[in-house]
């Protein structure tokens, strides 16, 4: 009980000596080196002028309605981030793409110089021996490179 009493004369003091706090001023004045100052309690400056401010409670309606812009323009803000990521994603895959089938290209285009340059051509077998093709091999080999040339040299 007597704990009681005593929080409720903590709470009253708070609020009577708050209050005064609030009710005070805002002081501004010039030291003799030309340096603006301001305080709450004033100092018997001769240039001292006391600030009049005024106060207006904040809405509350207001104060969720920034809130709530705030979180739509972070969330705006993170989509085009994210889209920006995946755009640049994309076209890093594109590149890749694209540098992968420039060198197939080349190594198609030097196999086919390696049909033409050649006498006779081979491949091995299981038994890692060397089978040489006939002529009608090498021209079915020497086909599918260039159908491979078509396929991956074209842009």
């Amino acid at each position: 009980m007597k704990a009681k009493r005593v929080l409720i004369g903590l709470a009253a003091a708070a609020l009577t000596f708050g209050g005064g706090a609030m009710a005070g001023g805002i002081y501004k004045w010039t030291d003799e080196n030309g340096n603006v100052h301001y305080e709450d309690r004033p100092s018997g400056s001769a240039t001292e002028q006391r600030m009049a401010l005024s106060y207006r409670s904040t809405s509350p309606a207001s104060v969720q309605q920034r809130k709530e812009d705030l979180a739509a323009s972070v969330a705006a803000r993170q989509e085009a981030r994210a889209k920006a990521d995946e755009e640049a994603q994309a076209a890093a895959d594109e590149a890749a793409k694209a540098a992968d089938k420039q060198k197939k290209c080349e190594s198609y285009r030097a196999r086919l110089q390696t049909f033409v340059q050649s006498r006779r051509l081979y491949r091995q077998d299981e038994n890692g021996e060397r089978v040489y093709l006939d002529d009608a091999e090498t021209q079915a080999a020497r086909q599918k490179v260039e159908e491979l040339i078509a396929e991956h040299c074209s842009s």
